[in-house]
């Protein structure tokens, strides 16, 4: 038996092999889109996922203001966070955030389901949402996929 063909590898900053994701929001559903852009963000769909490395693809996703979400979530579901301040706690719901920035409802979804440590603070920064069918990251040709 060969066992040097049996040996795992591991990869590292140097042996990773990073891409270019564009992924369509359009009538997307927030949750299941979220959880797959956090895979590809982690690099979970590889195999030669490592889970100490950042050794995920770099997502790009388009057309976030046509995200949806199912039932009565946009005007009942509640993001909570405090000041800081006694009394501080303020409320918001999707509504109100897509009214802001369409934007910010993917990127919370996705940070949510990223690990809470540094890694997952370095992975996040390999996000990009844009509200419009267009975004400036043409020069790094992005593969497009269907989720």
């Amino acid at each position: 038996m060969d066992t040097l063909s049996y040996k795992t590898k591991s990869a590292n900053a140097a042996t990773v092999d990073k891409q270019w994701v564009v992924v369509d929001a359009q009538a997307a559903v927030l949750g299941r889109l979220a959880s797959e852009v956090a895979k590809i963000l982690r690099g979970k769909t590889k195999p030669s996922f490592t889970p100490h490395v950042d050794c995920g693809d770099n997502v790009i996703v388009i057309n976030s203001d046509k995200i949806r979400l199912t039932g009565n979530k946009m005007n009942e579901k509640v993001y909570v966070r405090h000041t800081g301040y006694p009394g501080g706690q303020r409320i918001s719901t999707p509504k109100m955030l897509m009214a802001k920035s369409s934007t910010i409802l993917i990127e919370k979804a996705v940070r949510g389901m990223l690990p809470k440590n540094r890694l997952g603070r370095q992975l996040y920064g390999n996000l990009y949402v844009y509200e419009g069918a267009e975004h400036p990251h043409v020069a790094q040709q992005p593969k497009s996929i269907t989720l």
